[in-house]
């Protein structure tokens, strides 16, 4: 009788084994599946600063989102130039500053609500004097310095415009500090960075001068005011260019 209890309970033993296996070997198998391998995605016809010869050299046909994101940023760190970026101008539309070759460049980051405002005013006044001998101004409105320039990119244009009497152009507005900032102040704060190797916008109004061959020769603090530029860009404005110079830049007005 001993025997023939054993095997019973062997022969259920058995049934509970195959009832059960196929579910097992099923989720066995699942566990270890590899993971499937990061989507690739052609990079032939990828549109962004980055993704120029230089980028599509060094990947190759396709690529991961993550592979791509760290080739940009490689990209834009050592082989752009101040001429290879395109912000957008107020209407979202793309100011290519290659047709600011053989200038010389002053840009700025304004704001319509700061306590430096009425630089706008000696902005325009050096942008009048010195236009017809290659000085361009570049505004761009930021609104990360106390929230003082709100609205839209048009709005902010048309306040510097109405108020000031503006006629450089003013820009898109941008952020110029952080994970958002435009790859353009991200070169211009590697390129000059501030005192003590600060690379960080500190405020409204913080100026960068570019020489006619694209390099950013001068940085200074919102305190400084434009009138005290003047023998430092006539000093760049003296400089002969490798560049070839460029017709007149539009200003607000021109492109409103």
């Amino acid at each position: 009788m001993p025997v023939l209890r054993c095997c019973s309970t062997t022969t259920r033993l058995f049934s509970s084994i195959q009832q059960y296996a196929p579910r097992n070997r099923h989720t066995l198998a699942s566990a270890f599946t590899p993971p499937s391998p990061p989507h690739r995605i052609n990079i032939s016809h990828l549109h962004t600063p980055a993704a120029s010869a230089s980028l599509k050299e060094k990947l190759p046909t396709t690529a991961t989102v993550e592979e791509i994101h760290i080739k940009e940023q490689m990209a834009s760190a050592t082989s752009l130039d101040f001429y290879s970026y395109k912000p957008l101008d107020k209407k979202g539309e793309e100011f290519d500053l290659s047709q600011l070759k053989g200038k010389v460049v002053l840009i700025v980051n304004v704001a319509s609500k700061c306590g430096f405002t009425p630089q706008y005013e000696g902005l325009e006044k050096l942008y009048a004097q010195y236009q017809d001998q290659g000085l361009v101004v570049l505004g761009f409105p930021c609104n990360q310095f106390g929230g003082q320039a709100p609205g839209t990119s048009e709005e902010q244009v048309s306040f510097c415009t109405l108020t000031y009497g503006v006629k450089f152009p003013v820009l898109g507005k941008i952020d110029v500090n952080g994970d958002k900032a435009h790859p353009l102040y991200e070169w211009l704060k590697k390129e000059k960075p501030g005192l003590l190797g600060m690379k960080r916008i500190k405020w409204n109004f913080e100026k960068f001068l570019i020489s006619r061959d694209g390099k950013v020769v001068e940085r200074w603090a919102s305190t400084t005011t434009p009138a005290s530029l003047t023998p430092r860009v006539e000093e760049e404005l003296k400089k002969s260019s490798s560049q070839p110079d460029t017709a007149p830049v539009a200003g607000p007005s021109d492109s409103a």
